[in-house]
């Protein structure tokens, strides 16, 4: 058949018409909206408060459900591979930059296969120490690490956990050698480091903060660019002269690439205008969480920037999940 253009042109026309109309009628039907790990995450909590108010938004049900598996990316994979017609929303996190880093033949790029939507919250990170270290401040814990290379013992719960992965990059900053003891989970982990098994570790700020309060735990430094409200006592890694470890976990809405633009900034409004409610805030903050939202454009360049620098802490430190 010979090349015409004229028909190229009028193709693309038609695609384009196609893909107007339909978000201007979207949506249809029902939403669905999947968490890559299991009930009671913080993915999940955010899911399931934004789930019910994003419904009356857009008269249409949204259901979440939960597909976990390999650290999220099983259910990335899922959403990556669903129709771009904006019914499936994959709630994530910065956990998906490292997963799919940390596992080999990962079947999806996070950067290229999703498009944005909106910021949904951050949640910080404390690094703490047993107090039977003898381990009072950042200072302590640098000089005991360098005098005695593996000596000093941090734990996770889990290779690649965004609190193993915090530490691998607070190493990197300093040149520390630390030896790492991975847990199956937070309640081990948490259990050995109040105990004095773990020297060090990180732990989410509201839960840290609680230990802190009565002397079980010592407070070293939060990971976030600002002090935490939680724990306004506490300084930062850079105010205490260790720069580049910033490490707050954020949590966003992301739809498969290709979502038609209109949708993807209709859910981008009413996920930002529903972030922002009161009583969203509250929920969320007694979970620990922060709300938040963003442009489009902002959480793509969060990803983009979020993706090489978690990429740069696995390879140069050889870490892999399998």
């Amino acid at each position: 058949m010979k090349f015409n253009p004229l028909r190229l042109v009028i193709t693309g026309a038609l695609l384009c018409i196609s893909m107007v109309a339909q978000a201007q009628t979207w949506p249809t039907q029902t939403i669905k909206i999947l968490v890559p790990f299991t009930p009671g995450t913080g993915m999940d909590t955010i899911a399931r408060t934004v789930a019910p108010r994003l419904g009356e938004r857009l008269g249409q049900p949204v259901v979440v459900q939960n597909m976990p598996g390999a650290s999220g990316n099983i259910g990335a994979d899922s959403v990556a591979k669903s129709h771009a017609d904006g019914y499936t929303v994959l709630m994530g996190a910065n956990t998906m930059l490292m997963a799919s880093q940390l596992y080999k033949n990962v079947p999806f790029n996070p950067v290229k296969d999703f498009s944005s939507v909106s910021m949904a919250a951050w949640g910080s990170l404390m690094l703490v120490a047993n107090p039977k270290t003898g381990i009072k401040s950042m200072k302590d814990l640098i000089t005991k690490a360098k005098a005695s290379p593996g000596s000093v013992t941090f734990g996770s719960p889990g290779v690649g956990t965004p609190h193993h992965m915090a530490m691998e990059l607070f190493k990197s900053q300093t040149g520390l050698f630390m030896l790492h003891v991975p847990y199956r989970g937070s309640a081990g982990y948490t259990q050995d480091l109040l105990s004095g098994e773990l020297m060090v570790g990180f732990l989410p700020v509201h839960i840290a903060q609680g230990f802190v309060s009565s002397g079980k735990l010592t407070a070293l430094a939060v990971g976030s660019p600002k002090r935490h409200p939680v724990s306004p006592n506490v300084a930062t890694f850079e105010e205490l002269g260790v720069k580049g470890v910033d490490v707050d976990l954020w949590y966003a809405f992301f739809t498969p690439a290709k979502t038609p633009t209109a949708v993807v900034n209709r859910l981008n409004t009413e996920i930002s205008a529903i972030m922002k409610l009161p009583d969203v805030r509250d929920v969320l903050g007694r979970a620990g969480l922060d709300a938040a939202a963003s442009t489009t454009a902002e959480l793509t360049d969060i990803v983009g920037k979020d993706y090489l620098r978690w990429g740069n802490v696995i390879r140069r430190n050889g870490i892999s999940a399998e």
